[in-house]
């Protein structure tokens, strides 16, 4: 659930695709759109994508012969989901800079959508193949050829681009391509490549499975769906299809038509993107997805994970409210709706909507340990222990990925004071999933704060910091490590780098003055006091630096809680 793009989004991943420069390159505007054009590059680089297309549209009135003015223009509509605004953009881009494969791209989705298949074919021939939006441009090529009935020319367009890294893709989509044609053996023989290289990717299980299923195959189709299962990795829909298999009812097509069938490719690429951080061009690929298949409902979630990595939490909310109350997935869309009203600044409805979705789906296990996790962000930690119990029973709680349950349920009970039942969660984690650097910093610093099990704890740290040596919160484990142990020299040297990995954090920058002033360099010590004391939001570190401040460490007993990693949710 919190981290939507790995859990839900996947089909076959896409190689590393080059992307074009389409902001660096753009030529300043003349002063009369100067304004317009930077506070719509703020605005589109913010995914706060009504305001960009609002400022670019004026940018571009005032250069309209200004092509690169033009084009970010014609992404803001585009990222914003003005479909028609981005296609007559297009067209004028076109006139501008005729080989912009981009534009070309979104005229055709639009040809595409309306059947109008020889159009789409004309438009890309010759379309490059040596970034997204040319391997975009001869996939949707290629599927307009499937509409055209012609599925030998359109496998001959696909050979054309296989020497890109795109082989798995590009099997994905061959096997699509022959299940919208008609032919179910040739469908599943393509699925079977693909899934062999992407076993664990829940588009590619749902599609293999529903097509072994279509066929008959009940048996394979839930060989695929236990398997993925037993991972501890879970899909609505995949539990959606499972419940169709165990019936031995047909799951029904995975790509309906031509349409659903590229809006998986604009999905597919949009994924790989995003990945690689460039959210506006991947956010704008989704929006052409969910226009060729308005019924998807993977993709609107994936446009609202995006929306609210960037803060736009108002906005991702209404694209997770336009999922049905029908979909598999729209229990995932209305926990999304509750988290960010925390986001938001209202905990209690966040908290309130989360025990409302639990309370009427009580074997909901994204539920449960959504709310339990805000439990515990709010401090209630004996409360969410007990929810993380009902998700661990619910759950089982015996498979590798279940480790993430038995620690965050650990760290509830040792900082709600109960450390006879954290450290048996900790070590149930290690026993799932032994090199897991989060349970090796957790529980390694805790029994150094404790004084327990010295050797074996600063062997776990080190083990979690070669795991993950850019983790500036573990690194910080190690050098607070090394200062209750008393060697305050190497924690000098830890703590430094930690403070350069997470240079804004107080509890670091306070760990380290405690290290300068051990070390007897007390000037260092109480500039870097005053730096945790200014960085302290929430004043949880205030009156103890103020102690500090004035009395050095004579007297005072510095303290300190172990960092989990940032995606555990403690802050």
């Amino acid at each position: 659930m919190n981290s939507l793009l790995r859990r839900l989004a996947l089909v076959p991943a896409v190689a590393v695709l080059a992307v074009p420069a389409l902001a660096s390159t753009a030529a300043v505007p003349a002063p009369s759109g100067y304004g317009a054009y930077l506070a719509g590059e703020e605005a589109l680089r913010d995914l706060s994508t009504g305001d960009a297309a609002r400022y670019l549209r004026e940018a571009s009135s005032a250069e309209w012969s200004n092509p690169q003015v033009v084009q970010r223009s014609f992404l803001a509509y585009l990222a914003n989901g003005d479909i028609d605004h981005a296609v007559n953009l297009g067209n004028h881009l076109l006139d501008l800079k005729p080989d912009f494969t981009l534009a070309k791209l979104v005229i055709a989705a639009s040809e595409l959508k309306d059947r109008r298949y020889r159009a789409v074919e004309k438009l890309l021939a010759g379309a490059p193949s040596d970034d997204f939006a040319g391997i975009g441009a001869n996939i949707l090529g290629a599927w307009a050829l499937i509409g055209d009935g012609r599925r030998d020319d359109a496998f001959s367009a696909l050979d054309k681009i296989s020497g890109s890294g795109l082989g798995d893709f590009l099997n994905f989509h061959r096997a699509l391509m022959a299940e919208v044609a008609g032919d179910s053996d040739d469908a599943i023989s393509l699925a079977a490549k693909a899934y062999q290289s992407t076993p664990n990717a829940p588009r590619m299980v749902e599609a293999y499975a529903r097509m072994l299923g279509n066929a008959g195959r009940f048996d394979d189709a839930l060989a695929v769906v236990n398997k993925y299962n037993s991972q501890g990795l879970g899909d609505p829909i995949v539990d959606e299809v499972k419940k169709s298999l165990d019936a031995h009812q047909r799951p029904g097509l995975f790509a309906a038509n031509v349409q659903s069938g590229a809006a998986q490719m604009f999905h597919g690429v949009a994924v790989a993107l995003a990945r690689d951080g460039n959210n506006d061009l991947a956010l704008s690929l989704l929006q052409l997805g969910t226009y060729l298949d308005p019924h998807n409902d993977v993709i609107p979630l994936l446009m609202g994970q995006l929306l609210d990595n960037a803060d736009q939490h108002a906005r991702a909310n209404y694209y997770y409210s336009v999922i049905p109350t029908t979909s598999p997935m729209h229990l995932v869309a209305a926990t999304r709706v509750a988290q960010n009203y925390d986001a938001m600044g209202n905990r209690p409805e966040a908290i309130k909507q989360l025990s409302g979705i639990v309370g009427d789906n009580p074997t909901n296990l994204d539920a449960l340990t959504v709310l339990a996790d805000m439990y515990r962000v709010d401090k209630q930690y004996d409360q969410a222990a007990k929810v993380y119990t009902q998700a661990i029973d619910l759950d089982k709680g015996d498979r590798t990925g279940d480790w993430v349950l038995y620690y965050e349920r650990g760290i509830a009970y040792e900082r709600g004071k109960h450390w006879d039942q954290a450290q048996p969660d900790f070590l149930k984690a290690l026993d799932l999933n032994p090199d897991q650097p989060q349970v090796l910093n957790y529980l390694g610093y805790t029994w150094v704060d404790r004084g327990e099990n010295l050797d074996k704890a600063l062997d776990m740290i080190q083990k979690a910091v070669k795991a993950t040596p850019t983790d500036g919160f573990i690194v910080d484990s190690l050098g607070w490590a090394f200062y209750k142990l008393g060697r305050f020299s190497d924690a000098v040297g830890t703590l430094e780098q930690a403070v350069q990995l997470k240079p804004n954090d107080p509890q670091i920058n306070d760990h380290l003055g405690d290290a300068y002033w051990k070390a007897g360099r007390k000037l260092e010590a109480h500039f870097q006091w005053n730096v945790a004391a200014a960085l302290d939001t929430d004043g949880s570190l205030k009156a103890e630096i103020a102690q500090k401040q004035a009395n050095g460490l004579d007297g005072v007993t510095a303290s300190a809680q172990p960092t989990p990693a940032p995606n555990t949710a403690t802050q």
